[in-house]
């Protein structure tokens, strides 16, 4: 989002209601098949309190899971709940149109595939999107907003990215302009780390602290509005007598910082602030009051909603699994994931910032007092292992340092000191190779068993198999 205007969450509805009889072959049968809702938040954190303001209506929802996304940006992470895949299959690397972001090749290759094709076209459902899509839709050069994806029935698109005044939607196909009346035109109604996180200055300025206390209280604002819309909701679908049928999601595309590490503020990096979100369910069998500490990603809510659907997710091409057994209460821990990949491709620019002309070129979002929030070298991947024996998370950097970042999460909730170097080697060098497997996996790959599951044996076959992506120099890397 654009943080120099504004750092207030956004909105990304996604409402899917039944419309006709499914495809058979791919579609289970049945007679009266769930309505699904979708309420994805924008940079909403789980860890700095950001549920506080909203989220009584949400909170109202059966079942509360912590849930990891593939990547801390917006449009790698919105990429991945379209398609069930991680960044490095779908190839959203960033927020830019050269990384794919909304780009032909994107709408060529991901989007008649992404889950709201697969339940129009084979599911008969009736799709309604409005809100944030992708960060680049609407451009010129990427089809403008006359470009619908393949899958919805009803479009109602924010052209590029968040704005709350002054924007324009795409309806339908057709442009449509808004202005800044409210009532009409309102959107909603530390040495062991990275050099990145190093440059930051503190203790922080007091002017830098007044800018974060600004915008804290205004995104705690912001979210009323998204209560008020999930009441809204929930009392439409109650007084039709759809409540009842219809599966209601709430979460985010990534977290965010305000202040962690003397970053001021954004996301972009591999600490929980930035990759942990919130995940909130009800629907039909989910029995209320049900908190899940199992694994779960944003790479899991298409394969989950297809699976909804009737769908044969086994029939995608998709990294996620669904995790309806896991809200029905038919899956323990033993049969799930134990780790994940987190992967980003970091932005710089290519000449320097006038108001930061000491910084020299490669850095990006140095705001305010020129304290850099990206650059092209804060490109990592990392496996985030949660299971009984370990909550740890494990950060390779594609730099000229190749850094390593390793963090015992039970020991060390607020991640402040990096172990790699007096971990035990026998764990960096499973770690490394885990790593290594994911950035190159697809499909049923990607749900082999993490180092810490008592299935997990290793076997270099799986590190790059004939049809991965070219892996990174960072993925080359060997301990």
């Amino acid at each position: 989002m654009g943080l120099k205007g504004s750092s207030l969450p956004s909105l990304l509805l996604i409402c899917v209601t039944l419309w006709s009889e499914p495809n058979s072959a791919l579609f289970g049968h049945a007679n009266r098949r769930p309505n699904i809702v979708m309420v994805l938040t924008d940079d909403l954190d789980v860890l700095m309190g950001g549920l506080n303001p909203c989220c009584p209506r949400p909170a109202a929802l059966s079942l509360r899971s912590p849930q990891f996304v593939a990547s801390p940006l917006c449009c790698p992470s919105r990429a991945s709940i379209l398609t069930g895949k991680y960044p490095h299959n779908h190839h959203v690397v960033n927020n830019t149109l050269e990384g794919n972001c909304s780009s032909r090749a994107w709408q060529k290759s991901e989007e008649p595939h992404a889950f709201p094709a697969l339940l129009k076209t084979y599911g008969g459902y009736q799709t309604f999107f409005a809100g944030k899509y992708l960060n680049q839709y609407g451009r010129a050069d990427a089809g403008g907003v006359q470009h619908v994806p393949p899958g919805w029935s009803y479009w109602f698109a924010l052209e590029k990215n968040s704005k709350y005044y002054n924007y324009t939607m795409s309806v339908n196909g057709k442009a449509q302009k808004h202005g800044a009346d409210y009532s009409r035109d309102y959107l909603t109604d530390v040495l062991n780390k990275h050099w990145l996180i190093r440059q930051a200055k503190t203790p922080m300025t007091n002017s830098s602290i007044q800018f974060l206390d600004e915008a804290f209280r205004k995104r705690w604002q912001t979210l009323l509005s998204v209560d008020d819309l999930v009441e809204k909701i929930v009392k439409k679908l109650e007084a039709q007598g759809e409540l009842d049928n219809t599966y209601i999601f709430f979460t985010s595309d990534n977290g965010y910082h305000t202040g962690q590490f003397s970053l001021p503020l954004d996301k972009r990096q591999l600490y929980e602030f930035d990759i942990k979100v919130p995940l909130m369910v009800r629907g039909p069998n989910i029995k209320p009051n049900q908190t899940s500490q199992m694994l779960v990603a944003n790479i899991d809510l298409g394969p989950t909603i297809l699976d909804i659907a009737g769908y044969n997710v086994n029939k995608t091409q998709m990294d996620g699994m669904s995790f309806l057994p896991i809200m029905e209460g038919r899956m323990n821990a033993s049969g799930w994931r134990s780790d994940l990949l987190v992967e980003y491709e970091g932005e710089g620019s290519e000449v320097s910032d006038p108001a930061c002309p000491l910084l020299g070129p490669g850095v990006s979002e140095c705001f305010p007092d020129c304290v850099c929030e990206d650059s092209y070298n804060n490109t990592y991947a990392c496996v985030r292992t949660v299971a009984p024996s370990a909550d740890l998370q494990y950060c390779e950097f594609d730099d000229n340092e190749v850094f390593v970042e390793v963090y015992n999460v039970t020991a060390d909730p607020y991640q402040l000191t990096n172990i790699a170097k007096t971990i035990d080697q026998e764990v960096l060098e499973k770690m490394n190779h885990r790593l290594m497997m994911l950035q190159s996996c697809s499909g049923q790959t990607c749900r082999t068993p993490g180092v810490y599951d008592p299935r997990y044996k290793f076997d270099p076959r799986q590190l790059f198999p004939p049809h991965s992506w070219k892996p990174s120099r960072l993925s080359q890397r060997v301990k």
